[in-house]
């Protein structure tokens, strides 16, 4: 789907009169046609378009690599995926680490412990703490946008693992690149962030490790996991500075940076589907879209 100029004239009259995507959805569908499926086509679209919520989950297994890119497979390592789901989970409860009470996403906290080799004692098990939120968070928001808990695990699983692979070195230096892409955005409120001495206390664990799971609705994170599942992290800074920029007059008049904190932590919950637009655009005015034709 190369760039041309009758394209972007048809998706911007489809845009005008209300059909926002009708050509986009159509490409993705052919994308999904192709045996074995290209990653990196997948990859670019997602970054480029928002995804279509009928495809969502099964572009995020394939990218993620839950599924394979040979689609005649999908149906093959979709059911070893639940066996092993069945296996885990059975052992799990014969150790008696899990009960049929036990919340799903401890549930999950386990398997993945189990899996990744790092499933404490039996005798020192205590319930998940904050050293486990960053991964509590994932799964209850993965939990509200995926029905099935077999998909669920999975996607958790690989979202948190390729997250870490791919990003785990970026992930420090991300505050730095929001004070700078801020100080180009709005210098004022930078330097009262600074002057209160609340940019420290900015809750960065919740927005660049936890992905905004419990700070965003999901009907807005989805489309920030499409970025980061199709390979930007970046995405992320720019969503915090959007919600700096939307906020800047309240966050202006609170001088004691607890304050500030407090309120970044519990946005209002009313208005995210345009932050989310909004940092999108910004995320692509600095860092450009994919050129690589989908």
């Amino acid at each position: 789907m190369a760039d041309d100029p009758q394209r972007n004239f048809r998706s911007a009259y489809y845009e005008k009169v209300g059909f926002r995507g009708v050509e986009e959805k159509k490409s993705l569908e052919i994308l999904l046609k192709d045996n074995p499926l290209d990653l990196e086509k997948l990859s670019t679209f997602s970054q480029r378009f928002p995804l279509p919520s009928m495809y969502r989950i099964q572009v995020w297994k394939v990218l993620l690599g839950v599924l394979p890119p040979h689609s005649d497979s999908h149906a093959l390592v979709g059911g070893y995926r639940k066996e092993q789901y069945q296996d885990i989970l059975e052992a799990l409860e014969v150790m008696r680490y899990v009960r049929p009470s036990t919340p799903s996403t401890h549930v999950y906290l386990r398997m993945f412990q189990l899996e990744t080799q790092v499933l404490p004692r039996c005798s020192e098990t205590l319930p998940p703490d904050e050293e486990h939120e960053d991964f509590l968070s994932i799964s209850r928001a993965m939990e509200e946008i995926v029905d099935d808990p077999v998909d669920c695990y999975w996607l958790i699983k690989c979202f948190i693992h390729q997250f870490h692979m791919r990003f785990g070195d970026s992930i420090p230096h991300l505050p730095k690149s929001l004070e700078h892409y801020l100080s180009q955005e709005e210098p004022r409120l930078l330097t009262h962030l600074k002057s209160v001495g609340a940019l420290p206390l900015l809750p960065y664990s919740l927005w660049f490790k936890r992905c905004f799971a419990g700070c965003l609705p999901e009907s807005s994170l989805q489309r920030v996991w499409d970025k980061v599942i199709s390979g930007s992290c970046k995405i992320l800074v720019f969503v915090a500075l959007e919600i700096l920029l939307s906020y800047k007059i309240m966050l202006m008049g609170i001088s004691r940076p607890e304050g500030v904190a407090k309120f970044l932590r519990n946005i209002p919950q009313e208005n995210t589907d345009a932050i989310v637009t909004k940092a999108i655009d910004l995320w692509q005015k600095y860092c450009g879209n994919p050129n690589h034709a989908v």
